[in-house]
């Protein structure tokens, strides 16, 4: 897994491989362990993934939710692979490439033989909704870990913060809070990434 440089970046090296947009594409197989990122389209998904590897622009971010159509990978070398999953929800998208999408990820979690866990990103404000649930359910029932990361946790006061913890800790106890801004449960999730590497 990956390095630590002074200061707390991750060494560099980070790449996009490849991209598949239908079940029957040619995904890269890195033979390194894979991990997916799943969440909304409006989540945050990009910053989070641009945040973890200290890589800004690796995956594209944008005001317009559903800009990523289809499966994006993401290597670093030796160490790990990242997969970018088509965000769901409000896609600003033809229906005819939305309706591609769920076979296309349905095969994707059933199938990938390297795939160790899927991080489903939901916003810290609104909590773990009907689709991120429908997800997690799917996952587990895939035989794959899914670990739910509250993004935005910066963009809560006290209050709020405590509303979450006690609403979503009562579902999934063992949520990670994060922030993109402060690097709030940057470390954290890489810890339970690293341990999920090693498990086969």
């Amino acid at each position: 897994m990956p390095e630590r440089k002074k200061g707390g970046a991750q060494e560099a090296g980070w790449r996009f491989v490849g991209a598949i947009s239908s079940p029957t594409g040619t995904a890269p197989e890195p033979g390194l362990p894979e991990f997916a990122f799943a969440g909304r389209s409006n989540v945050g998904k990009s910053t989070l993934i641009n945040r973890l590897t200290k890589t800004p622009g690796l995956a594209r971010t944008s005001s317009t939710p559903g800009r990523t159509q289809q499966i994006n990978f993401f290597l670093l070398p030796e160490k790990v692979v990242f997969a970018d999953l088509p965000g769901y929800g409000f896609a600003k998208v033809p229906e005819r490439i939305r309706s591609a999408w769920k076979p296309l990820l349905e095969h994707y979690l059933r199938s990938r033989d390297a795939l160790r866990a899927v991080v489903i990103i939901v916003d810290a404000r609104r909590g773990l909704g009907g689709e991120d649930e429908l997800l997690r359910e799917f996952v587990t029932g895939c035989g794959r870990p899914a670990i739910v990361v509250a993004n935005k946790i910066d963009k809560l006061r006290q209050a709020e913060r405590a509303r979450l913890q006690r609403e979503l800790a009562s579902r999934v106890p063992d949520f990670i809070a994060f922030s993109a801004t402060s690097g709030e449960g940057e470390r954290e999730l890489w810890k339970r990434l690293t341990a999920l590497a090693v498990v086969r």
